[in-house]
This record gives structure tokens, sequence and C-alpha cells, in this order.
């Protein structure tokens, strides 16, 4: 049997979030993600395959509690976090995780229009077998060499690029293993995040080197979050720059840092280019004019007034 083949979705469109290197905002880029697909309509769910940091289970946990709370309406989606399985052979583990994950893909595949992934900041074997299931890959990197390091080597002395590393070799290779399978093309999309506000000589080299390593590898470099205290403010509650931000949803009036947030957000998923349809936005401007209604007066015809 096909492990790839097996779970592989036949309608819903899988966005999968992978970077080897921890700490890179995957959760945060998965949520905003998530977030404003369901905004736009679509029927979306989620899986954390992280499941020991469960970074992005936290991240809906913490929504779904607030929205409780605070008595918002606040966009949920269909959330799997895939168990870790700690038996004595690992080849047991991975059957077992493989069947959870597969009984979790077969229970949306054909009812959602969107499957959001985020994977663990290490290699595995369920994070081999989710970034070969990707249409899209997001690759979330932090500005700096450090991080470039897991898609790149350059030169200490002209920091051009000598060659590639090792997640860029398994990316590599579930693009293989993704065209046997169904002659399907992954697009991958490296983002990057914390960006400096201000011109750098390594934010330069670092744009540098990325542009140089997209043609070798085959992926479209973007810009995603600046480095702002807000994206770290809004995970307790579960909140997104997508949100309504007033006092009553986050405590305080939204502010610059707000608004300026949004726009990254909203230029990132522009650049991600990911199929939204029409009935998905017609379905999120009837439910927003029916939210809308709920707060209007009850009008009644005059003969009953009368």
């Amino acid at each position: 049997m096909s492990v790839e083949g097996s779970v592989r979705p036949r309608s819903a469109f899988c966005v999968v979030l992978g970077n080897e290197k921890g700490g890179s905002g995957k959760s945060t880029v998965a949520m905003h993600i998530a977030v404003a697909l369901l905004k736009a309509g679509q029927r979306v769910a989620t899986i954390d395959l992280d499941s020991r940091q469960k970074s992005f289970t936290h991240y809906i946990e913490n929504r779904r509690a607030w929205a409780k709370h605070a008595r918002l309406d606040l966009e949920l989606p269909s959330h799997y976090c895939i168990a870790r399985s700690d038996g004595a052979l690992v080849s047991d583990n991975e059957a077992t995780e493989f069947n959870e994950f597969a009984a979790a893909v077969d229970a949306i595949e054909h009812t959602h229009d969107f499957i959001v992934i985020d994977t663990p900041g290490h290699d595995s074997y369920l994070m081999r077998l989710a970034h070969s299931m990707a249409d899209t890959l997001i690759t979330p990197l932090n500005d700096s060499f450090v991080d470039f390091d897991v898609l790149g080597t350059v030169d200490p002395v002209t920091f051009a690029v000598t060659g590639t590393s090792h997640f860029s070799n398994m990316v590599a290779d579930a693009r293989r293993q993704r065209r046997v399978v169904d002659h399907a093309t992954i697009d991958w999309i490296v983002v990057r995040n914390r960006l400096s506000m201000l011109g750098s000589r390594n934010k330069r080299l670092v744009g540098e080197g990325l542009q140089e390593l997209s043609l070798r590898l085959g992926f479209r470099a973007v810009d995603g979050f600046a480095e702002r205290v807000i994206f770290r403010e809004f995970y307790p509650r579960g909140l997104t720059a997508l949100d309504d931000l007033d006092e009553s949803t986050f405590g305080t009036r939204p502010n610059m840092s707000h608004v300026t947030a949004r726009q990254e957000v909203e230029t990132l998923l522009k650049s991600l280019k990911l199929p939204i349809d029409e009935r998905g936005m017609r379905r999120a401007a009837a439910r927003q004019e029916w939210f809308a209604a709920q707060s209007q007066p009850l009008e009644l015809p005059d003969i009953i007034a009368s």
C-alpha cells in the first residue's frame, strides 16, 4: 500500500507549514492562514503534528475559550492533534501515528475546502509525509543566517551561496514523491519573518541569498511579519490581526501596531495565491449579513403593530 497515496486529500487543498528549525513562527502563520480562509467562507480543518509542543492546538484552544468568555463570534476550524506514540518499537509508533493521521484526513478530506497542517520543528516520519501531501508548502524563516542554514550554506567571506542543506534536500525528496503519486507540483513559499523595520547589511545579504537559492530550489521568497510585540499578545486569547479588535475583544483600543500587523498579514495572504472559491465568498457575505441583523430591532408589519 502506498503511504502517500493512502492519505492524499482528493478534494481539500492542503497547506503545510514546515521548517526543521523551531521558533520560526509556523504556528502563528498557520493560525492566520486558517482564520483568513474561514473569514473568506472556506470550510477549514487544521491538523497539529507537533504533539509535544502543541502550539497550534493551544492557539486554537485559546481562541475557543476567549470566544466563550467574551461572548464573541470567533471563527474556529475543525481541529485535530495527532497524539505522539511512545512505544518501544519505532515501527509500531510510526504505524500508530500514521493510522491516526490517516483517520483524521479521511474524516475531513471531502467535507472541507482546505486543510492547514502545522508540523514539528524536527525531522520525523509524519513531518515528511505531510510535506509530500502539500499543495502549498510554507516555510517561515527568521531573517538571519542561523535560520538560513536549514536551506543552504554560504561562504563565510563573500556570503555567496555554496550549497543546499538538509531541509531543502528533504523538500526535494517530497516533491519527487508527489510527482510519482499524482504528477502534481508543490508550490513552495519561503516566508521571511521577524523582519527588521530598518535596513541592514544582514537583511540585504539574507535577501540576496534567498533570491539565489530560490532559483536553484524553485521556491518563492516573500516577506512575512515584522518583529512586533502585538503578534505575541494575540496568542493568549487566540486572536489574529484579521479579527475585529476593540476594547471588548482585545482589552484595548486598536493602534498603529494593530493596523500595520493586519496589512502585513493581508499582503502575505495575497502572495500565497491560495484557491479561494466564489461559493465560499458568498457564504462569508451571507454570514456577515446574518450576524449584522442580530443587533437590529425586529421589524413587524403595520397590521400586527396596530
